[in-house]
């Protein structure tokens, strides 16, 4: 619940506790959010388990954290029916990126050349050439006008 609280913050915390309630009846109010706290608690979990005895013998495996929506997507997508996780384990994300930073470099990299590169890239050895070029144009000429860019 407070997992990103660090200890300034924590400490700061304390210190405002101590302040507003005083060193008398701090122990007090720490007692009586316990005791609320555990009391939601047991409320929530004697709901929860009445909601499972009127769904019936065959939502007996129901988990109320299926409702959130990552999580329902996570469950179905690690489904193995649907076969994606052979498609997800085919992509390897570093190797493209190695591949695409290798081009852009204008380094060779043995999985560019094994692609079988068509075009213009295949009469230059299967690399592209993705250096910026200045152009020759004076400074005075005005680019061309797009009408369906404005």
């Amino acid at each position: 619940m407070f997992n990103d609280i660090g200890p300034l913050e924590l400490v700061t915390l304390v210190v405002l506790a101590v302040l507003v309630f005083g060193p008398d009846k701090l122990p007090k109010v720490i007692q009586d959010v316990t005791r609320t706290i555990r009391k939601i608690r047991e409320f929530s979990e004697s709901a929860k388990q009445d909601i499972r005895e009127e769904l019936g013998p065959e939502f007996k495996d129901f988990e109320f954290e299926d409702l959130n929506p990552k999580t329902f997507i996570r469950k179905q997508l690690d489904n193995d029916e649907l076969g994606l996780k052979e498609i997800r384990n085919g992509f390897d994300l570093k190797k493209e990126m190695a591949e695409v930073t290798d081009a852009v470099h204008g380094r060779d990299s043995e999985a560019s050349s094994s692609s079988g590169a068509t075009g213009s890239a295949a009469s230059s050895g299967g690399r592209v050439d993705m250096s910026k070029k200045p152009e020759d144009t004076d400074r005075g000429d005005r680019p061309p006008f797009d009408a369906d860019a404005t």
